[in-house]
């Protein structure tokens, strides 16, 4: 299966990479374009921000922000839309117009939410996270990360299952960033094809995130090289989405990783 490009789309003030830049429904819509145009297989509405620290955002602000745009990018462009929310308001009416995946920082653990994806048949990408975006990076601990975070999905595949969620409608993502530290991050990245016994389709998620930034001692916004690499590094570990801001540039490396990978082995 050829690695897909999803697109970030953060609807948010308060967004760690991109601050508040596509908050207006006007510059959401220029940005959805020009992705597409990029390459994007998949754009990724995210209307609360989920960085270290960040604060709640109630469901009526939170349905403000990406219901509307959800329709209009739905009638205007032939994309498939991915909703990043953790709330069932939010997931049942973005299901009813339209979205094609529901993407859930809290792995559906979150009231209401299991019921809501299980009326529906739209695949759901369920991401591991230690304790909460306020307090995640305050010392996380595992015994074995890759193991720990396995169990976590295994559990979590088995509540969905008896929710009525078929396992073919999931996709698992580890949680770059998400309650551990900058080397179990990159312990988390060589070793992602140790979750392929699962069986599912791997979104990795790590572009312009702070794994890099204290890595390389870099701004945001001088991140791409990082962003890349770990993009390429994903990819070669058979992640099967790569969660992205730069998406023209990721589509370019993910390119020329495909053609030299024909001539290896």
């Amino acid at each position: 299966m050829q690695t897909q490009v999803m697109g970030i789309l953060n609807v948010t003030p308060d967004s760690f990479s991109d601050g508040g830049k596509f908050a207006s429904f006007d510059n959401a819509l220029k940005q959805v374009e020009q992705m597409i145009s990029d390459g994007a297989d998949i754009i990724d509405i995210g209307g609360e921000s989920t960085r270290p620290g960040a604060v709640d955002v109630s469901e009526k602000d939170e349905l403000s922000r990406v219901i509307p745009l959800l329709k209009a990018i739905k009638a205007k462009f032939d994309i498939k839309v991915s909703i990043d929310t953790s709330k069932a308001e939010v997931m049942s009416q973005a299901i009813a117009n339209g979205a094609d995946i529901i993407n859930d920082v809290r792995a559906l653990q979150n009231e209401g939410c299991l019921a809501v994806l299980a009326s529906s048949d739209v695949p759901v990408c369920l991401m591991h996270m230690q304790g909460l975006p306020r307090t995640m990076q305050d010392s996380p601990q595992y015994e074995d990360i890759i193991e720990d975070i396995k169990q976590f999905f295994i559990e979590r595949i088995k509540v969905c299952e008896q929710a009525g969620i078929k396992r073919e409608r999931i996709i698992i993502d580890p949680g770059f960033g998400f309650g551990k530290t900058v080397e179990q991050n990159y312990q988390l990245l060589a070793q992602l094809h140790q979750f392929d016994d699962l069986g599912l389709p791997l979104l990795s998620g790590t572009s312009r995130k702070s794994m890099i930034g204290n890595l390389l001692q870099r701004n945001v916004d001088e991140r791409l090289a990082g962003s890349l690499t770990t993009a390429i590094i994903a990819a070669q570990n058979n992640a099967s989405i790569i969660r992205v801001h730069d998406v023209k540039e990721t589509v370019d490396a993910l390119k020329v990783l495909a053609v030299t990978a024909k001539y290896q082995g």
